[in-house]
């Protein structure tokens, strides 16, 4: 019998009306377990319990909330290849990938653990005589938190351990394809010593509670990770009731390769940040912009690094690239393939779905060249492991290029010029820069986001989170 497994509401183990199978997209005959759906009468449940809670966690001691995180934190580091093992069943990351996302989650719970501890305020003097000036932070309240199915583990990680760091409560809502990994997570919270009703978890599609979390009256803010689609009516939503919102919304990164980069370092660099993870990343370079000098040798070279990728079931030994995530994405990336070719895209590698020893959701990574940057493909975000590559003349069109999009999320130059590297920090306008190094792939303790398109509202992670989940408060004493 496949295994059950239900909503956390207000301490309780509560199922849904129904359960839908987790299926491997690697092999579509292994069944993870079903997980139940929640309605949106289970979703007010788990407001009003976290509305009920919040009062006692607010103003708990940070000592409690800061050993319930380490203990979160140390479990998660304990159990790393497990949840790891799980994550790349239920998403198709290669199992190193999966065992990295792991790890990166519990480290986020320790660095909260300790942020627990350095939340702090001003004492100021007031232009007055004989009063004194507080400045303070507080926590927001009860928190809605939507996140996506392409890291299953971590990006819940980095919105739910800041949240309760600060003394939120939470109603965790997470992608209908990935109620493994959050599950999972939600039963290590569980046993962490957070009184009930401070977490909970509801699984379920979006259409069903995603939009009455967010207009839930006993909602206090919105963290959301997803399309931008998806995130635009959210931000008019929380607009409307007048509510916090922190949105995600993905990209269309570029990765500029300038004649003088390293072609080896450079070849690397955008093989990892186009195709690992089955480019199935915000941050993933889909735009390699090229310049004259080094454009032949760089797109052989690439073709070359790419005939050696090994693409297969993300549980075996020696894969680079596993499955995409579901039916409806691989059709999608499948698609952009030919959408490119039609508008002159030449494709020169990959782009075709490919059988492996189970049947699963493969295809092999694909390179089109010849584009332009009025083409779909260098317009809209794919998300999966489809690059592009446009060709300029130097560093200021590659700089123009490589802005021009409605998105702004990670950005990167290949280059052994620092007059460039430096310039390119500056004027990129992107939210992260990287130099020499893959647009995929930041440290959990600084701040991740985008500007334009891709992000809305303040950053995420590190000692940035606290501008989200914490609201100031001035107090002023008389002496």
């Amino acid at each position: 019998m496949t295994q059950k497994y239900d909503n956390l509401i207000g301490g309780e183990w509560v199922a849904g009306g129904a359960y839908t199978p987790n299926i491997n997209p690697s092999n579509l005959a292994d069944v993870i377990g079903d997980y139940t759906q929640a309605s949106a009468a289970q979703l007010d449940q788990a407001v009003q319990a976290a509305r009920a809670a919040f009062p006692a966690w607010s103003t708990s001691g940070i000592q409690a909330r800061a050993d319930a995180l380490d203990k979160i934190g140390s479990e998660i580091l304990a159990r790393r290849e497990e949840l790891g093992i799980l994550l790349a069943r239920e998403e198709g990351k290669t199992k190193p990938e999966g065992i990295g996302e792991a790890t990166r989650a519990g480290n986020i719970f320790k660095f909260f653990a300790g942020e627990c501890l350095r939340l702090a305020g001003e004492i100021v003097p007031s232009v007055r005589p004989g009063i004194s000036v507080e400045v303070t932070r507080e926590p927001l309240g009860v928190i809605g938190l939507i996140t996506p199915w392409n890291f299953p583990i971590a990006i819940p990680a980095w919105k739910i351990a800041p949240a309760l760091a600060y003394g939120n409560c939470v109603v965790f809502k997470p992608a209908d394809l990935v109620p493994g990994c959050a599950w999972a997570l939600a039963e290590i919270i569980s046993r962490s010593g957070i009184p009930a009703g401070v977490f909970n978890l509801v699984m379920g599609r979006g259409s069903v509670i995603g939009d009455p979390l967010v207009n839930h009256p006993g909602v206090d803010g919105i963290s959301f990770t997803g399309s931008q689609g998806v995130g635009g009516r959210i931000a008019q939503q929380c607009a409307a009731n007048l509510k916090k919102v922190q949105l995600e919304m993905g990209g269309k990164n570029p990765q500029v390769i300038l004649d003088d980069a390293d072609l080896a370092q450079a070849v690397e660099l955008c093989v990892q940040s186009a195709f690992f993870s089955t480019g199935q990343r915000c941050t993933a370079s889909s735009r390699l912009i090229v310049t004259d000098g080094i454009y032949t040798k760089f797109v052989e070279a690439v073709k070359a690094r790419m005939a050696g990728l090994k693409v297969g079931d993300a549980l075996q030994a020696g894969i680079d690239i596993g499955p995409v995530s579901s039916l409806s994405q691989l059709e999608q990336d499948l698609s952009y393939v030919d959408i490119g070719q039609a508008e002159g895209a030449v494709l020169v590698a990959g782009g075709q779905r490919v059988t492996c020893g189970t049947e699963g959701f493969y295809m092999a990574p694909a390179l089109l060249t010849d584009t332009t940057a009025g083409m779909r493909i260098n317009r809209e975000e794919v998300f999966g492991p489809v690059a592009s590559i446009i060709r300029v003349k130097g560093y200021e069109e590659a700089l123009a290029e490589s802005n021009n999009t409605p998105f702004g999320l990670s950005s990167g130059i290949a280059t052994t010029s620092l007059k460039y590297a430096t310039h390119f920090k500056r004027h990129s306008q992107a939210g992260m820069v990287m130099v020499n190094l893959p647009t995929a792939g930041v440290d959990y303790h600084v701040p991740f986001g985008g500007r334009k398109g891709s992000s809305y509202g303040s950053r995420e992670q590190g000692r940035y989170a606290q501008e989200f989940f914490t609201i100031v408060k001035t107090a002023y004493t008389l002496s």
